[in-house]
Formats: C-alpha cells, sequence, structure tokens
C-alpha cells in the first residue's frame, strides 16, 4: 500500500521486453549520439534493464579532438581520444541489452500517438501544441536509410563547429582554414596562424598552435576575451603569440591555392587591415545538432531543444534531451554526463506511468 495516497503501488510494467513491429524491434529507448550525455544516458537505461538502442556515428562528441582534457572529474589529464575510448568502452559493457548503431539519424517521428486520460499533465518547457497525456512510440531514420522505433528517445547529439561564413571560407577549407587545432597544428609548422575566437576553444588551439606555429594572432570580436582567466594568462607568457587584436571581424580570407592572408575589419571604427598567415583556425563556438527533431520539439533562438531542467523533458511526452544539443547554458562534458543520467531516469519512470493500471490497482482496497 502507497503510505501517501492509499493506492496500491504501481505494477511494474513490461519494459525490457522485446516487442515485435513492422521494420524491426520497439525499444524501450533509442539514444542519439554518442559523446558524454547519450553514453551516461545508455549505461543508466542499461541499469535499469530498458532495452537500449544506441545511434552514433562515433563516441566522445567534440572531445575527441582535445590533446588534453583536464577537468574530467577523476583524471587531471586525459586526451580526448582516450576519453573516447573510455565511453565507448562503458557502453558496450552492456551487450545484452544494449545495441549499438554506427549511424547518424536524420529524422525523428512520433507514431501510434494515443490520448491516456490516466496520464497526469507533466511540466513541460512551453506549451507547443502536444498534450502532455499524448502517448506515442517513435520512429527514427538514418542517414543510411534505416528505420528505428522506440517507447521513448533521448537526443543526446551534441553539437557541431560554427563557421564564420564569409568569402573564401569554403574555397580555402582544407588549404589553410581549419576548425580543429589539434588534428590540424601539426600542419602549420614553421607558419604564421591566426585563431578567430576567444572563448576556451580559441584558447585552447593558441596553446595547441604554440608546438608548431611561428607567430600567432588571436583574435576576438567582442572587447574582452571570454576563455578561461587562467589559460590566458598562461598564453600571454609564451613570445609566440604575436597580438590579441580585440573588436575585430574576420570579413574576407584571402590567397590563391592556399591561404596567404585575412582581411580584419574593427567593429567600433570600421577601419580594415590585412594580416598575412599561412593558417586560420575557426573556434568560433557550435550548433546545435537538432535538425532530427526540429518539427517535433520545441527549439529556442539558437536552435537548442528546449528542456525542463528538472527532468530533462522536451515539450514532446517521451522525448528527452541533455547535453550541447539542449538550451543548458553551460557546455561541459561533466554537466552533459549528468543531464544524460536526469534523462535516463526520467525516460525510464516516464516507462512506468505510462503504461496502463492494472485491474486490482483501480479498485479501492477494503
Amino acid at each position: 500500500m502507497d503510505s501517501q495516497n492509499g493506492q496500491a503501488p504501481s505494477v511494474q510494467p513490461d519494459i525490457g521486453v522485446t516487442d515485435g513491429v513492422e521494420n524491426g524491434v520497439l525499444f524501450d529507448v533509442v539514444v542519439i549520439g554518442g559523446g558524454p550525455a547519450g553514453v551516461a544516458a545508455a549505461v543508466y537505461t542499461a541499469r535499469k534493464q530498458l532495452r537500449t538502442l544506441v545511434i552514433a556515428d562515433s563516441f566522445g562528441g567534440q572531445s575527441l579532438v582535445s590533446d588534453d582534457i583536464q577537468n574530467w572529474i577523476g583524471e587531471s589529464h586525459i586526451p580526448g581520444i582516450d576519453l573516447a575510448k573510455k565511453l565507448e568502452d562503458h557502453v558496450r559493457a552492456y551487450p545484452d541489452i544494449v545495441e549499438i548503431k554506427t549511424e547518424k539519424a536524420a529524422e525523428v517521428k512520433s507514431v501510434e500517438c494515443t490520448e491516456d486520460s490516466s496520464t497526469p499533465e507533466e511540466s513541460v518547457p512551453a506549451t507547443s501544441g502536444v498534450s502532455s497525456k499524448r502517448v506515442c512510440d517513435f520512429e527514427v531514420k538514418t542517414e543510411s536509410g534505416n528505420t528505428y522505433h522506440g517507447k521513448t528517445v533521448i537526443v543526446a547529439s551534441g553539437a557541431r563547429r560554427r563557421k564564420l561564413g564569409i568569402p573564401g571560407e569554403d574555397k580555402f577549407g582544407g588549404k589553410g582554414v581549419a576548425y580543429c587545432s589539434t588534428c590540424d597544428a601539426p600542419l602549420f609548422k614553421g607558419k604564421n596562424v591566426a585563431v578567430a575566437g576567444g572563448g576556451n576553444a580559441g584558447l585552447e588551439a593558441v596553446q595547441d598552435l604554440f608546438k608548431y606555429a611561428n607567430e600567432i594572432y588571436l583574435l576576438e570580436h567582442g572587447d574582452v576575451i571570454r576563455g578561461d582567466a587562467k589559460t590566458l594568462e598562461e598564453i600571454k607568457k609564451n613570445p609566440r603569440l604575436k597580438e590579441i587584436i580585440l573588436n575585430v571581424d574576420v570579413t574576407e580570407i584571402l590567397g590563391d591555392s592556399f591561404i596567404t592572408g585575412v582581411k580584419l575589419k574593427d567593429s567600433k571604427t570600421g577601419s580594415e587591415r590585412v594580416v598575412e598567415i599561412g593558417g586560420l583556425f575557426v573556434e568560433i563556438g557550435s550548433v546545435p545538432n537538432s535538425e532530427m527533431v526540429k518539427d517535433l520539439v520545441q527549439l529556442d533562438d539558437h536552435k537548442q531543444i528546449m528542456v525542463n531542467f528538472q527532468f530533462a523533458r522536451t515539450s514532446h511526452p517521451g522525448i528527452f534531451a541533455a547535453g550541447d544539443v539542449t538550451n543548458d547554458p553551460y557546455k561541459q562534458n561533466n554537466i552533459s554526463v549528468g543531464d544524460g543520467v536526469r534523462a535516463a531516469l526520467s525516460a525510464y519512470d516516464y516507462l512506468l506511468n505510462r503504461e496502463k493500471k492494472s485491474p486490482a490497482e483501480e479498485k479501492p482496497h477494503a
């Protein structure tokens, strides 16, 4: 007997058991993404014995390209590739309950929807025309053309690097314009290079380039460097940091067969100058990978999935989200892990609550 309301406790629902549907298996949970949020979600759904499908084209998320991660709790130093391997190994430790598909999710649709009058209204980020009493299964299509089905979906698809969107950027992509200092810094040995972006990613790129580049310019649109103060203090001590240029926009990338310079414009005075360089690293933030659910859940102005931070719910019942794809302002690996755990536990509770009550439960006790 439930001590709070005098009702019989809920009957354990039929979760963790395969349900046959057309064109495949109906999973309890489909997790989209293989970064810290997705892995944490999958580990927790596995431990709850939920039949889980992980759809991820790789493991590790954006940290995969980091040479030295120093803020992963429990590790003072760990290369991104090593962290990615640990994350993947953890998911693969549950082969009996977790399936992994090395694919990229393209679209999520709600299917087989019903209205459940026994389900209480839930708090969601905002109204989106979808009742919180609506119960749906979901269809996930991948870029490979495969289709998978789930009772719930956890979107942990992360984000991708943002581009400048200026003349010459696409032309010189791979010809001096780069987005991954860990991957490409060795290619610029002895050259003068610039880093666009004064956040943590920009500062880390400068650190990576110290080992190879001759001179480095750090370019920032605002009037202050936004990255970690301690890291900024450290890079200022290195003589290879030629100049920090504030209040500047990169307006054009110059060159012939390879980049030879960038045109800069002062955002306050409008004055222009050309800096001769042999490489440009673009580190100006990221774009959330939310396209697959853009027609299903509510997004904010930045295309981030809006969530209820207490339960990781989106505006569509049965869809949860975690990590950098959401409107959480703090884009950190450790926070993404917590987000993933929260989403997994909320999905588990949702599955418990969506099952029909048993006849015994509906009858009052004497």
